[in-house]
């Protein structure tokens, strides 16, 4: 397979403002469709949305997807056919298996603050399995600095799991100047999600930018004067 390293700036993607909501989507979604646009390796969703004060996603359904939420400022309420009821803050990963179907909410449950939040999805290993949920605080992770695995198909330590064993979500908060490098895989997608990066051979991408690598080893990711943070997927 050949390498490849695509970029994709913020101010090219697909995007949804209504009154309550303005959100960013890497990949075709909802209304937005364009069929060169559909995935990156088993990544099929990045949205990064901001949710308005007291609003957010009415109960809803899904089926036979991981889906991992990430919240980067304010808080965001989940709620669950299943039972599972968790506020989400910055530093807690969050994983709902949808599996034969599940319903649920994502509310701000903030009367004046906004909640912004990267939400992701990849396909299942294995299909028809009964729902299920997980969060987990992986701060402590994150503040030794580097890239830490957020979610996993793979078992990794302090990391909450998925049902896919070709994919890994890692995370870092980079410090100024800090350097990591990319993990070796098949498909590797890089979104800068505050901050701004320097990627090897690709040049400074800012928030809201991303990167899509195929088979292109393990160039660095350099944050620059103010930090960053990125969410950046390997999947077969």
């Amino acid at each position: 397979m050949d390498a490849k390293l695509e970029i994709r700036r913020k101010t090219d993607t697909f995007r949804t403002e209504t009154p309550w909501l303005s959100s960013s989507h890497c990949f075709s979604f909802g209304r937005h469709y364009d069929p060169a646009n559909t995935n990156h390796g088993l990544l099929l969703v990045s949205n990064d949305d901001i949710i308005r004060p007291g609003t957010g996603f009415s109960t809803h359904p899904h089926q036979d997807m991981e889906i991992v939420t990430w919240v980067l400022d304010g808080e965001l309420e989940h709620k669950d056919s299943e039972g599972h009821h968790g506020i989400i803050y910055p530093g807690l990963a969050q994983r709902m298996s949808a599996g034969t179907g599940i319903w649920h909410s994502e509310m701000n449950p903030s009367g004046k603050k906004e909640v912004h939040l990267v939400q992701m999805w990849v396909l299942p290993d294995t299909e028809r399995l009964d729902p299920a949920y997980e969060q987990l605080d992986v701060n402590g992770e994150l503040s030794r600095g580097g890239l830490v695995p957020i979610a996993s198909g793979r078992d990794h330590h302090a990391a909450i799991s998925i049902r896919q064993k070709g994919a890994v979500l890692w995370g870092g908060r980079l410090r100024r100047g800090e350097a990591v490098r990319l993990p070796d895989a098949k498909h590797v997608h890089v979104y800068v999600a505050k901050g701004a990066v320097a990627l090897e051979a690709a040049g400074t991408l800012s928030a809201g930018d991303s990167a899509r690598l195929v088979a292109a080893g393990t160039p660095s990711l350099t944050a620059g004067e103010d930090g960053a943070e990125v969410l950046v997927w390997e999947t077969e």
